[in-house]
């Protein structure tokens, strides 16, 4: 399989098996997802895997962020969940946006690799994504960000993943609009004998002509 054919495939899985890949499976996933471009090589990101009870902990932390008495068992969707960290390094040259969408293309990298290797995979989110308990139960530092976190189960036998609308690429690639100082010159019109329009100082030389001047 191609990796354009595994793009192809790609599907979200929101319902999957109590299966999931060891963490040795999971660590030779996540060094080639790391390979994704990264401006000064600062690798302003970092993955935390949630296995058993450690759904659970995230679990009663959301339920805590919304102001809920019971866990929410959201958690428990899947055996593995892999948090998305971004975790922002001072830079001169690289700007926040730009780390946190290194981190982000780490993710979808991985969930592509993951895919590819049978796995089922889901990207969820929530606004209490960025709450302090969630925050502080991924025991995160003050210049990291949660994104959210990858579901990782088997495929169910039988099942169809969600279905994605086909993309309209014709209308999401454009080109640069047309600048007057950059753009393109007007081809020059033509007059009635078919010859294009002569400039402003050779009018003015037929004018003179004509009326016997010079």
């Amino acid at each position: 399989m191609t990796a354009l054919d595994a793009v192809r495939a790609r599907q979200s899985w929101s319902k999957v098996t109590d299966d999931a890949p060891t963490r040795d499976q999971l660590l030779q996933l996540v060094a080639a997802a790391g390979r994704v471009a990264d401006h000064s090589s600062l690798r302003p990101w970092r993955l935390i895997e949630l296995r058993g009870a450690d759904r659970e902990a995230l679990g009663a932390a959301i339920a805590k962020a919304e102001g809920d008495s019971s866990p929410s068992s959201k958690p428990l969707r899947a055996p593995l969940l892999i948090a998305v960290v971004a975790s922002y390094r001072r830079s001169d040259k690289v700007p926040r946006w730009e780390q946190e969408a290194v981190a982000s293309g780490v993710a979808h990298t991985l969930s592509l690799l993951l895919d590819e290797a049978g796995w089922g995979v889901l990207w969820r989110t929530g606004h209490y994504t960025r709450s302090k308990a969630v925050a502080k139960a991924h025991g995160l530092w003050k210049d990291e960000e949660l994104l959210g976190w990858l579901y990782v189960g088997g495929k169910p036998a039988g099942k169809r993943p969600g279905r994605r609308k086909p993309v309209e690429a014709r209308k999401l690639v454009t080109r640069m609009p047309k600048h007057p100082e950059t753009g393109a010159a007007k081809p020059a019109k033509k007059d009635r004998s078919g010859s294009k329009d002569k400039s402003k100082k050779d009018r003015k030389s037929d004018s003179k002509a004509k009326s016997g001047k010079k």
